[in-house]
């Protein structure tokens, strides 16, 4: 089983033919609203890749609660560990770009309001068998005493590390599996402007300190990792994307999902990449995940 611990959100999504500069306004296109969070989003994409799957958080007791957890329902993903809370269901305010390019703006509402006791509650579940996945979109003491109580039932732990805090710089070093995009990479190992060398170098460095598995993700040009002392590299497909604000939330679930399901780790990379590069030919992060068919069928 996949245990995901994270957010829940409403996506509250505005397109625009180009992204405005910092003080502009820009006329809108078109506005919908499509349930959210990355953790949500990790969850449905687990779920849709085949594996099973719970989702642990917090929702508002407000009208977005209910669509917000639809499509994890509707999925099959267990939510007996998503409670109800005071505050109003967390809420991202998404721009996007006619080349596909976005802007986010996050309030976590609800999510700000998932404890230690939750990661108690959702992480005391899980074996030595089972895989947690987290992000930053929930209280890094939360995150913190999941993290602590996995190591302690064996439990494999991924860790996606957007939206980058410094929360996040000291969190990583608790995961088996660390995902990052290039920016949050940079981020992570206080350099910018990384060569793909240097990048790899880097990436060699900070496995062979901490003995974990790094992912960095790089949009079109694919992913690269360290696993085991191998530098592993895939690619997605060649796209026109129409928005992209899901591709990262859908690599990391079937990254998950795969190594669930026994794959090997070149194999669960290039199946996430493939599933990353689908998600971006729809609008709305969790109905443009694509299912384990339509993945199954561009490999």
């Amino acid at each position: 089983m996949i245990t995901v611990f994270g957010s829940i959100n409403m996506d509250l999504i505005a397109t625009t033919t180009r992204l405005p500069k910092p003080g502009e306004t820009v006329a809108g296109q078109s506005f919908t609203t499509a349930a959210g969070g990355k953790g949500a989003n990790q969850a449905l994409a687990a779920r849709r890749a085949g594996s099973t799957v719970r989702m642990a958080g917090a929702v508002g007791e407000d009208g977005f609660a209910e669509p917000a957890l639809t499509l994890l329902k509707e999925a099959g993903v267990l939510l007996d560990t998503v409670r109800p809370v005071s505050d109003p269901t967390g809420t991202a305010i998404i721009l996007v770009g006619g080349d596909g390019e976005n802007m986010i703006a996050v309030v976590p509402g609800a999510n700000g309001a998932v404890s230690a006791e939750d990661a108690e509650k959702s992480v005391g579940l899980l074996s030595e068998r089972d895989i947690l996945m987290m992000q930053m979109e929930v209280p890094a003491d939360a995150m913190e005493a999941a993290f602590r109580l996995a190591k302690t039932q064996g439990t494999t732990t991924i860790f996606n590390t957007a939206p980058l805090t410094d929360d996040a710089i000291r969190l990583a070093c608790l995961a088996n599996i660390v995902v990052s995009n290039e920016t949050e990479f940079e981020l992570l190992v206080g350099r910018s402007g990384l060569s793909a060398d240097e990048r790899v170098s880097e990436m060699q460095q900070m496995a062979e300190r901490s003995g974990q598995t790094l992912v960095v993700t790089l949009g079109a040009d694919g992913v690269v990792a360290i696993h085991k002392g191998q530098i592993l590299r895939a690619t997605g497909l060649k796209i026109a994307p129409v928005d992209t604000v899901g591709a990262g939330d859908t690599f990391c679930g079937y990254l998950a999902a795969s190594l669930d399901q026994g794959l090997d780790f070149a194999s669960a990379l290039r199946r996430a990449a493939v599933a990353g590069s689908l998600a971006c030919l729809k609008a709305g992060a969790q109905p443009s995940i694509p299912t384990s068919d339509d993945v199954a069928g561009h490999l």
